[in-house]
């Protein structure tokens, strides 16, 4: 780890815990800063706060209180989760105090070369295979960030023979300042989280931060499906490398069943181990950064080809009497389920969907769910997807929850059928987060197979 004195006996509020929260306070007491914690959970229900305290560092549980501000404090690390609109993150930049996030805390220490992957969907697959590639060419590629590991945990202890391979959220990117990866992925940008960022162009400039520090020295991933990527690639200092499905270009790309980079057949797209034009884009994705990095071609076949996938995004879980369940409770959007549907024949497919309402209409759903065998339709969204269903001329029935989706849905099988949980939807109207609607589908189907 790198000898970082710019923290020592500095005080710095760390806003939010859940598990990078936890992760940056650790370090920075390491680092010998003075730290406070603050976080909304009552500290009887915090069990992070609560080890964190028995460790010696100060917590402030139970909601934000404007005036813990008032002491003299150098630095803010915020969670991502956390949006730029809460007072104490307003009140804390009015005062002049940096506010970062723990994905820029992790840049500062690391002696790892970074390469960072964003985008809207496919970022964790991506990830995965990027990080499981290197490993195999002995690259040592160590998953961190969005994915599940907190960035600054895994930073502490990566070397300069290891590559820290980030999965970066439009939330951690909103808060970097020195960020500087050597490749930089951007899978897709689709309206997504405007919720959180107000509208689709402060949606990509949060993402578009992930190339601010970018030389030409430096290696930008950008997906030419999309005319959007085409004109950003215009606006960067980094040496683009273009990746696309439509059409041959200067990077990786599909042509007649293969993909190449750069005129060089690598694979067949039909050798990748997991279904769906979408992971055709992130098998290229993937090419690029490994070409980039050195990889023969030989470790990239042989790797994706036995890629089996990542847990919620299209996970075969089970067969029960000829009928299969996919798990692909990370499609929180429409994009990733209209992707999630292309790797299947519609008339075997029985869909689960349904889940927060954002004010969403699904009409742009309606041909990739046309043809459907059936829906099981939940949560608070689902007066808007049952009339995508009705637009399709789809049959579909309601259900209170996962469980009891799950449980129509194998009733409404037949042998050469597919469950496929893809909701197009958020989970929090139900859910504290995707991860847990996914693992109560995988518990039911367990259930039903007995």
């Amino acid at each position: 780890m790198k000898v970082i004195d710019q923290f020592k006996n500095k005080k710095v509020l760390v806003l939010g815990l859940a598990k990078s929260g936890e992760s940056a306070a650790r370090l920075l007491d390491k680092l010998g800063a003075i730290v406070t914690v603050n976080d909304s959970k009552p500290f009887e229900e915090n069990p992070a706060a609560q080890s964190l305290l028995e460790d010696g560092i100060k917590v402030v549980t139970g909601g934000h209180p404007l005036e813990l501000l008032d002491e003299d404090f150098a630095l803010m690390v915020k969670n991502p989760g956390i949006p730029y609109s809460n007072p104490m993150i307003e009140k804390a930049l009015a005062k002049g105090i940096p506010v970062l996030t723990e994905v820029e805390l992790a840049y500062l220490i690391s002696e790892a070369p970074i390469i960072g992957i964003t985008g809207s969907n496919g970022k964790t697959t991506t990830t995965t295979m990027i990080g499981e590639v290197l490993t195999a060419a002995g690259q040592h590629g160590l998953l961190s960030g969005n994915i599940g590991y907190p960035a600054s945990q895994v930073a502490q202890t990566a070397t300069a023979k290891d590559t820290l391979v980030m999965e970066l959220s439009s939330f951690q990117l909103m808060g970097v300042q020195e960020f500087h990866p050597e490749i930089a992925v951007i899978t897709n940008l689709m309206p997504t989280h405007i919720d959180y960022h107000g509208s689709f162009e402060e949606y990509v400039a949060a993402k578009w931060n992930i190339q601010n520090k970018m030389t030409a020295d430096d290696f930008l991933v950008l997906n030419f499906n999309q005319d959007l990527a085409k004109e950003l690639a215009t606006k960067t200092q980094a040496t683009v490398v273009p990746f696309s499905t439509q059409e041959k270009v200067d990077g990786a790309y599909l042509e007649d069943g293969q993909l190449y980079f750069r005129g060089e057949v690598v694979m067949l797209a039909s050798e990748i181990g997991v279904p769906g034009s979408h992971n055709v884009e992130n098998a290229l994705a993937t090419i690029a950064v490994a070409k980039l990095r050195g990889v023969d071609n030989q470790t990239i076949k042989e790797t994706l080809s036995s890629f089996g996938g990542v847990k919620h995004r299209l996970q075969f879980v089970d067969e029960i009497q000829g009928v299969k369940f996919y798990n692909d409770s990370k499609s929180t959007n429409i994009l990733a389920t209209q992707k999630a549907l292309s790797g299947f024949d519609n008339s075997k497919v029985i869909l689960i969907a349904g889940g927060l309402d954002r004010g969403n209409e699904f009409d742009e759903l309606v041909p990739d769910i046309t043809g459907l065998k059936k829906m099981v339709i939940l949560g608070q969204s689902a007066e808007r997807v049952k009339r995508a269903a009705d637009k399709a001329g789809v049959a579909y029935v309601d259900a209170t929850d996962i469980a009891d989706a799950t449980r129509k849905a194998y009733e409404l099988a037949t042998q050469g059928d597919v469950v496929l949980l893809s909701p197009a939807n958020a989970s929090w109207d139900m859910y504290a987060n995707f991860e847990v609607r996914g693992d109560l589908f995988i518990d039911t189907v367990a259930e039903l197979k007995g």
